[in-house]
């Protein structure tokens, strides 16, 4: 079903919004020579880390939230329309091969179907019965975490997936770029960062794109940290799939033991790759089964699984 908002509505309601607000000063932007224009460009983007540092509070907390629940095998969902869906969908797809999650841990889901992140389906942001088809075949449960996506703050799609979610008693977060938001409101947790109008009247893609972008990353990178995805600042739980990742994971075992590469390549060799095992035999003295049993038996924390070695 599609809303049928009276479009002066519409119209009023975006006119209201600082992410649409048109800049006069801009206005012969496209008279400037190219370096002016990368300038006043660059310089936009350089606020937009001063306004998620204004909400880190906010982000700190819901990430608590969020961990604690994946910890006890809840699921993270992303649900957004267009540019904030994409930002959702490549999120979730980045963290199968850097933290060695199962594909069905971290989801993203973008209004208009997987076809929707390279071409726009029109109307699709303006259903919240459509959120609610797209995430009902998860089956969320309360230990699950659903975050609504979406600059303006009031694209039903974002908020339907919201509030389906609260109906199943999921955690929910809304992620929004305008101050007051119908998604924050409707959310456990609302993040608003504020970044002001854009250098395109309109195109939302840009400074609010930028701080959707970092959020996510904080959201998902510190939930795998407290989910032990990392010994220190190193990616322990890294999937060697091709050859780059091969390279990095032997890099990451000797950065972690300092052994010789001899002794690293046995290790990998003895635990089938694993990076966390492999540094667990080297660092603990023990061979690839004892590696993988005191890793499970510490849910998977590379420290806790030290300490218990002895």
């Amino acid at each position: 079903m599609t809303s049928t908002s009276d479009p002066r509505h519409l119209r009023t309601a975006l006119e209201s919004l600082t992410t649409e607000a048109f800049r006069p000063e801009l206005a012969e932007i496209d008279r400037l020579p190219t370096l002016d224009i990368a300038r006043l460009m660059n310089g936009e983007d350089a606020t937009v880390a001063g306004a998620v540092a204004a909400r880190l509070p906010r982000i700190a907390a819901a990430i608590d939230a969020v961990a604690e629940r994946m910890a006890r095998g809840g699921r993270l969902v992303y649900a957004g329309a267009g540019t904030a869906g994409r930002m959702g969908v490549l999120d979730a797809s980045e963290c199968p091969p850097t933290f060695n999650t199962d594909p069905s841990r971290v989801v993203g889901l973008i209004a208009g179907g997987p076809g929707a992140v390279v071409t726009s389906v029109e109307g699709a942001e303006d259903s919240r019965e459509l959120a609610r088809a797209d995430l009902e075949p998860l089956e969320l449960t309360p230990e699950d975490t659903v975050v609504g996506i979406s600059a303006s703050g009031r694209t039903p799609y974002a908020i339907g997936a919201v509030e389906h979610a609260r109906a199943r008693r999921s955690l929910t977060i809304g992620l929004a770029c305008n101050a007051g938001s119908p998604l924050a409101a409707a959310a456990d947790h609302g993040i608003e960062i504020v970044v002001g109008p854009e250098l395109l009247t309109g195109s939302t893609r840009l400074k609010a794109g930028t701080a959707q972008k970092l959020v996510l990353n904080m959201l998902s990178t510190i939930t795998m940290i407290r989910l032990g995805k990392t010994y220190g600042n190193l990616m322990v739980d890294v999937r060697a799939s091709n050859d780059k990742l091969r390279a990095r994971s032997h890099r990451i075992v000797a950065l972690a033991t300092g052994a010789e590469d001899k002794e690293i390549e046995e290790a990998l060799t003895a635990t089938d790759g694993e990076v966390k095992n492999a540094i667990l035999t080297i660092l603990a003295g023990v061979d690839g089964p004892t590696a993988a049993r005191l890793l499970a038996e510490s849910d998977g924390h590379l420290r806790a699984a030290l300490a218990a070695s002895g």
